[in-house]
C-alpha cells in the first residue's frame, strides 16, 4: 500500500498551529488513514486534504465526536462516532481512530468502534484531489470542503498513516513540508 507513515514521538500542535506535508496529494477512489490522538479540547481539526472545488477529505472532532467526511463531487457524506455513555474522547487519554474511504463506502473506527454511513452518491468514487496534507489545522486561506471546524487541534497526535495502493512513502512529523508553530518532538508524556 501507499504508506505514509508518522516514526518517533508524537506531534504536538497548540492553538494556530498545524503542520503540513505534500503539495499534492490525490486522494482519488481509496485511502485508509490511522492515527492516534490525545486532548482535552472538544474541538479540533485533525486532517484535511481538499481541492479548491469540491472533492475533498476531512477529520475533525466537534463537541466531542469524531467526524469523518468523505466529497467525491457528489456532495459531502459524513460518519459520524459518538462515545456512549460516560466514555470521552476528550478525556487526555490516548485515542485511536481509522478512517478509510474505498471509492463511495466510508468508514470510521474509534478505538475499536465501527460506524459505517450509507453514502447516496454511488455514481460518485472518486475524491479528485492535488492538494496538501494539513494536520491539526489549516491556513486561514485554505479552502477545506470537509472540514465543519476552524479550530486547530490542541493536544498531541502520533503514528499518522494514510495508505493507498501502489506507492509506499513513510515520513517523519519533523520532516513536514510546512510547520506552522509546531514542534514535533514535543509531547509531554507522550509514551503513556
Amino acid at each position: 500500500g501507499w504508506e505514509a507513515v508518522s516514526r518517533g514521538p508524537a506531534l504536538r500542535l497548540q492553538s494556530q498551529e498545524y503542520w503540513k506535508f505534500k503539495e499534492g496529494y490525490k486522494v482519488r477512489s481509496d485511502v485508509n488513514i490511522t492515527l492516534e490522538f490525545r486532548t482535552t479540547s472538544a474541538n479540533g481539526v485533525l486532517l484535511g486534504i481538499s481541492s479548491a472545488k469540491v472533492d475533498a477529505i476531512g477529520l475533525e472532532i466537534v463537541n466531542g465526536k469524531v467526524l469523518f467526511c468523505v466529497n467525491n463531487g457528489a456532495g459531502r457524506i459524513t460518519a459520524t462516532y459518538e462515545p456512549k455513555g460516560m466514555a470521552s474522547l476528550c478525556d487526555g487519554q490516548w485515542h485511536k481512530l481509522q478512517a478509510n474511504k474505498s471509492k463511495h463506502q466510508i468508514t470510521l473506527v474509534v478505538d475499536g468502534n465501527l460506524v459505517q454511513t450509507n453514502n447516496p452518491h454511488m455514481q460518485s468514487t472518486s475524491a479528485d484531489t492535488n492538494n496538501p496534507i494539513y494536520v491539526g489545522g489549516y491556513h486561514a486561506d485554505v479552502k477545506q470542503n470537509c472540514l465543519a471546524s476552524k479550530s486547530s487541534f490542541q493536544g498531541c497526535l502520533r503514528n499518522l498513516q494514510l495508505i493507498k495502493s501502489q506507492q509506499v512513502e513513510s515520513f517523519d512529523f519533523s520532516e513536514a513540508f510546512d510547520l506552522h508553530g509546531v514542534f514535533p518532538h514535543s509531547c509531554p508524556g507522550a509514551e503513556h
